[in-house]
């Protein structure tokens, strides 16, 4: 909980501290990451570009395009026998990249061929596409940017179910997702039980609002300034030219503080009188802060795993997180493994991710 009192210096370095964390890589240039080596005899993997329409995205005040890429990953053996069916994975991806980007990052297709080669059960993995005017909808459901909470549980697995061949049963769909991507499986996890079965959680971000300091040590630069900077936004295009850990606020404000009477944005900042207020919205937005009231959620999942790097400031709050879920006596894994936010992004897909999935999905009804 937010005190009302809180100092507007406070509540600058607190609001860049979330947003620092809503994007932890680098929004200059394509992150790069250690490159599992190929499998020998790993077979192709067949690559599908498609659009899929968001009615939970319909009418959003941003803008934001309500038909979006993703990207289909569907199995070799996929063409070969017609009445087979498969369970499917909805991998998320991070703050200020979208789907293209992620599926470089994670070396995709040649991990989930090399995770097949290895012994991994076939299924389908998809990479939506969720980014926005300002790098990024949180995978949460606001006015503003619309409702990517229900696109993601709603609208893209129903386009799966209805174009490919799946299992469509929550026991046979998993979600995954790493930084913003882990925040979003985070969220969507604990209020859409009733749609999946597994969850991993990798590295995920903005689990709690964070004190000054939050974000890979990053300096939060002088508060009265960024309060300038903010405050002269007024069009997409002023957003852009922000600096990076300015432009996430931006996103986190689209998702978190929406507010339909603020035209051209329709958002409210964390700045001035009503940052106490906003941050408060903020906080409500945090895992950490609504996990209890999910609980028996929670415990319907088969299995629920997360990991994280032990260069990266987001394990504080992963393990936080872990010693709720272990509170509540809700069975989980949870790693820290050596490496920064995104260095072995690729190799954990590959050698975590997916075989997790395998073992924890349900293939019953895939006649395999």
């Amino acid at each position: 909980m937010i005190d009302a009192t809180i100092s507007h210096r406070d509540a600058a370095a607190l609001a860049l501290a979330v947003a620092v964390t809503a994007g932890v890589i680098s929004a200059a240039a394509q992150v790069k990451t250690n490159v599992p080596d190929p499998v020998a005899g790993a077979r192709s993997a067949i690559v599908e570009r498609v659009k899929i329409h968001g009615k939970s995205l319909e009418g959003n005040l941003e803008g934001d395009a309500v038909d979006r890429d993703a990207i289909v990953f569907l199995p070799p053996t996929y063409n070969e026998n017609r009445s087979r069916r498969y369970p499917v994975v909805y991998a998320l991806h991070g703050y200020s990249i979208g789907a293209e980007q992620w599926s470089r990052e994670i070396h995709l297709p040649q991990t989930v061929e090399g995770a097949f080669a290895k012994g991994a059960h076939e299924m389908i993995v998809v990479l939506p596409d969720s980014k926005t005017v300002h790098n990024g909808s949180m995978y949460s459901s606001s006015v503003t940017t619309g409702d990517f909470e229900n696109y993601v549980a709603r609208d893209v697995v129903a386009y799966m179910d209805a174009h490919y061949r799946t299992i469509p049963t929550r026991e046979s769909r998993g979600l995954v997702g790493h930084s913003m991507g882990g925040y979003g499986a985070t969220r969507i996890g604990m209020k859409h039980a009733d749609v999946f079965g597994s969850l991993y959680i990798m590295s995920p971000c903005c689990l709690s609002p964070r004190g000054s300091g939050g974000g890979r040590g990053a300096p939060a630069p002088n508060a009265a300034s960024s309060d300038e900077l903010l405050a002269a936004v007024k069009t997409p295009a002023d957003s852009a030219k922000l600096p990076f850990g300015l432009r996430a606020q931006m996103a986190s404000a689209a998702a978190w503080s929406p507010n339909p009477k603020n035209p051209p944005l329709y958002l409210d900042l964390p700045i001035g009188d009503q940052a106490p207020t906003v941050l408060a919205k903020w906080a409500a937005n945090a895992p950490l802060a609504f996990v209890d009231q999910y609980v028996r959620d929670l415990k319907r999942y088969r299995a629920i795993a997360m990991d994280v790097g032990d260069q990266d400031g987001l394990r504080v709050d992963a393990g936080k997180l872990r010693e709720v879920l272990d509170q509540y006596g809700i069975a989980n894994t949870f790693e820290i493994y050596p490496g920064t936010h995104t260095s072995d992004v690729a190799i954990r897909f590959q050698e975590h991710v997916m075989p997790f999935f395998s073992r924890t999905l349900s293939f019953e009804g895939s006649t395999r």
